[in-house]
């Protein structure tokens, strides 16, 4: 934004002294020129005063005037008769014609001529001008002056100069003095949008407002904290209800539970069959209320602490080993056993290891092996379980990550899982990733932030 609006300010800045320095630039050229042109006419009328009397009577013409003329302002003089024929030239040889010539055919006329050409010859620009020789109103020839007009010139180029020099500087001073107006704006604007970033983060936190910024913006930034707040308070009330909720149906739920039981084993057939039934929906229930309340707890914000990774992979693994035996399933960890420091909520790396491996198992055929991964990045602990299970197409890993699916409703779950493992890993700082294992399976693999101590 910043380089938009120096940009815009740089752009106004060029139209307006486009607007202002061109028309002046010519101004000045052209009045340049006229008055080079009116100070020539003028020398060009007193010379032609001294010729007078002597093509009025026939005479020969003394070059004394001319000569002195020509040495003092370096001009050619060239004065013809009323035939157009030189009869006198300060530079070349006399009686030549010269009434072809535009200013002087002009002058033959009885007005006055001049300008500015430029001439091959001399690979200069000429200043020209043609006067006629008259007396009583009748012409008796014509009065020619050419100068060198490098002088006007340079003097016209000079003026170019110092105004292309003027733009020069007003372009530097509004690039400085936009630079930092659009740094004043942009800053504010680029706070916002950091708060913004954090706010969709999940961090709430009220952002410091701008001080220098502009009112809107000011403004702007207040209504943003207002409505993280509001956000905040939104989000803990249903955080709150959820883990209240879920903690007031368990003990109902265990106790319904333990009724059934009870029931059961004083039935029999169909009575039985549906008792069975029912408790095992009461047992999903209960399952699904216990994984509501992990995930309220664990979209809870608490401060990340040092855990070594791989030490709690392995005492997962221990642990889990003996629920994978009763089911034919083997549990490998793969990884070193060099400590591996990362920063993490409190209980959060066991509880996504639980998850994982509890969802690993529910898919795994009896003969295979839940494999276990530990490794390091530069910025970041991994970790990893591999199953060897049916695993997942493309499309449903993207929808595994939902709350409540469930690809396969035969398996056993509540689908609340790996949403439960992706609000933990996001909770510390990391991110969860699924792909395919190399056996064919599911791969899951969770980055946490490394501590930096």
């Amino acid at each position: 934004m910043t380089r938009r609006l120096l940009v815009s300010y740089l752009t106004v800045t060029v139209i307006v002294l486009l607007l202002l320095e061109v028309p002046l630039a010519l101004f000045f050229s052209q009045r340049e020129e006229e008055r080079f042109i009116a100070d020539a006419e003028r020398d060009a009328v007193v010379l032609a005063s001294f010729y007078e009397d002597s093509l009025q009577n026939g005479g020969g013409l003394d070059s004394t005037f001319a000569d002195e003329f020509s040495a003092r302002t370096g001009a050619r003089v060239v004065v013809t008769d009323i035939a157009g024929i030189s009869v006198l030239d300060t530079q070349l040889p006399i009686d030549r014609d010269f009434s072809t010539r535009p200013e002087v055919e002009t002058a033959l006329t009885g007005h006055r001529s001049g300008g500015v050409r430029h001439s091959e010859t001399l690979s200069s620009d000429l200043l020209f001008v043609a006067v006629p020789v008259a007396s009583g109103g009748r012409i008796y020839g014509t009065l020619r002056l050419t100068v060198d007009a490098g002088e006007v010139t340079e003097r016209i180029y000079q003026f170019w100069f110092g105004l292309a020099g003027v733009a020069v500087v007003v372009l530097l001073a509004i690039g400085g003095i936009g630079w930092g107006i659009a740094r004043s704006v942009s800053r504010p604007l680029r706070e916002l949008q950091a708060s913004s970033l954090r706010f969709a983060d999940g961090d709430l936190a009220a952002a410091q407002e701008p001080k220098d910024a502009p009112p809107e913006i000011r403004e702007l930034a207040g209504t943003m904290n207002t409505m993280a707040a509001r956000l905040d308070e939104l989000m803990v009330a249903q955080r709150a209800f959820v883990g209240d909720a879920s903690h007031q149906l368990r003990t109902p739920l265990t106790a319904l539970r333990l009724r059934l039981e009870n029931l059961e084993s004083g039935l029999e057939g169909e009575a039985a069959v549906e008792t069975v039934a029912a408790i095992e929906e009461t047992s999903r229930l209960s399952e699904l209320v216990d994984d509501l309340l992990r995930l309220a707890r664990s979209e809870r914000p608490t401060e990340p602490a040092e855990f070594d990774l791989a030490s709690i992979a392995q005492d997962r693994v221990e642990t889990w080993s003996a629920l994978g035996d009763q089911d034919g399933v083997g549990l490998a960890l793969d990884g070193s056993s060099v400590p591996l420091t990362i920063m993490a909520s409190p209980g959060s790396v066991e509880q996504i290891l639980d998850n994982l491996l509890d969802n690993a198992l529910k898919v795994s055929p009896t003969g295979s092996t839940i494999t276990v991964g530990v490794r390091s990045t530069p910025t970041t602990g991994v970790l990893t379980v591999s199953d060897e299970g049916p695993g997942l197409d493309d499309m449903s890993k993207t929808r595994a990550l939902e709350r409540f699916w469930r690809g396969d409703q035969t398996t056993p779950g509540t689908g609340l899982g790996l949403a439960i493992v992706q609000a933990l890993a996001r909770a510390s700082g990391g991110d969860i990733r699924l792909t395919d294992s190399p056996s064919g399976g599911l791969s899951v693999e969770v980055s946490l932030p490394r501590s930096l101590a």
